[in-house]
């Protein structure tokens, strides 16, 4: 089981965030060394394991993304998000646009 990077946004939950990336709370507070899964901060940088040869999941962009800045935060390639969405021109991506990974 890999790991990626994910920084703690406004309104996220341990619960939410190992939803969204289909792992559970207890692998993510195993892995961080968190006690209180109450306890996480916005800014604040966690890794969450990630199943990369059999689960894919959904990214939504946000301002200021690129496809190469997502690569590298998912430890994946632009031309392999770019083929698994279909993407013919890879440097047109919009806030919002959800992107499998």
């Amino acid at each position: 089981m890999e790991t990626i990077t994910y920084t703690v946004r406004k309104g996220n939950t341990l619960f939410g965030i190992a939803n969204f990336f289909g792992t559970t709370v207890d692998k993510i507070l195993s892995v961080n060394n968190i006690t209180d899964p109450n306890m996480i901060y916005v800014g604040q940088t966690i890794s969450v394991p990630v199943d990369t040869e059999t689960s894919g999941f959904i990214y939504v962009t946000r301002p200021g993304d690129t496809l190469w800045s997502i690569a590298q935060r998912f430890g994946t390639t632009v031309e392999d998000i770019a083929k698994k969405n279909g993407m013919c021109n890879p440097n047109m991506i919009y806030p919002g646009t959800r992107l499998y990974i």
